[in-house]
């Protein structure tokens, strides 16, 4: 269960005094009506993206993260960050969609389009900046959906580095994967140093999932990738800016599991999509 859903509490179907269903008025709900703990109380609300649907028509979705004060006891408070989904139609507003015939939830469907800045420098890991095609990654290196398809991507874009760029987010899911605590910190110190094939490794690495033990990670870390790391280089202040900045920009485009793929700025549920390129290109030679 999120975060959010843990702390608020969402009507079904809530009214909203909206005539045209504008920003305003969904920020103002979000912050007046959404929240129904006392412990919770949001200080902002960022508009991340909308759409509008085609079917069923008048439906707008609004694609938004919540910033909130958390009261933990009477003297601290946690600051947090949640994506969130609305969807709104006719001074309405809805927690999601569910098609009552395919069963299909429109909120599991959908993220917003990417933003320009992305599409930062040193998170490109192969290919061409100037390619055709971008690709943007969040991934785990201890998910097994991440280590069955961000290898076979990666690969696929050194062998076509002239149609594909690939962008490289960290979004280790430390409940289930506390190991990748670590391995993203070795990764991205691989990274930094233009060693991506090198960082691609952790993929592989033998280590268990809650594995905790610094010392036994960087063992092998030692045996399967070269290098001799120390807990020191792994707590650089640096790398921990790095990775909260890798997990604001999760937060931005509402990633919420890994590995999720995006292919010029639309999200790819399949992951596949990066193949029908491939194949193009290959149907245009001949």
């Amino acid at each position: 269960m999120s975060l959010m859903s843990k702390l608020l509490s969402v009507t079904l179907l809530a009214t909203l005094s909206l005539s045209a269903n504008s920003e305003s008025d969904v920020k103002d709900y979000i912050k007046n009506h959404m929240v129904k703990s006392p412990s919770v109380k949001v200080s902002s609300v960022d508009i991340i993206g909308k759409k509008e649907l085609d079917n069923p028509k008048g439906w707008e979705v609004f694609f938004v993260n919540i910033h909130a004060d958390v009261k933990k006891s009477p003297t601290v408070t946690d600051k947090v960050t949640v994506p969130e989904t609305i969807f709104v139609k006719d001074g309405f507003v809805a927690p999601t969609l569910i098609d009552m015939k395919t069963g299909n939830d429109y909120k599991s469907m959908l993220k917003p389009e990417l933003k320009s800045d992305i599409y930062d420098e040193k998170h490109l890991v192969a290919g061409n900046k100037n390619a055709k095609h971008k690709i943007v990654i969040f991934s785990d290196p201890k998910c097994p959906f991440c280590q069955e398809k961000v290898p076979e991507i990666y690969e696929a874009v050194k062998e076509n580095p002239d149609t594909f760029a690939l962008y490289y987010y960290h979004f280790p899911l430390l409940r289930i994967h506390p190991v990748s605590d670590i391995l993203t910190r070795v990764m991205l110190i691989e990274q930094k140093k233009g060693h991506f094939d090198n960082a691609m490794k952790a993929y592989a690495l033998d280590v268990k999932t809650a594995e905790r033990n610094a010392t036994k990670v960087l063992a092998e870390v030692k045996k399967t990738m070269g290098i001799t790391l120390t807990e020191k280089d792994l707590d650089a202040k640096e790398i921990s800016d790095e990775l909260k900045a890798d997990a604001t920009m999760g937060t931005k485009s509402l990633v919420s599991g890994t590995p999720t793929v995006f292919i010029d700025g639309k999200w790819d549920k399949t992951r596949d999509k990066y193949k029908e390129f491939i194949s193009k290109k290959s149907d245009d030679k001949k």
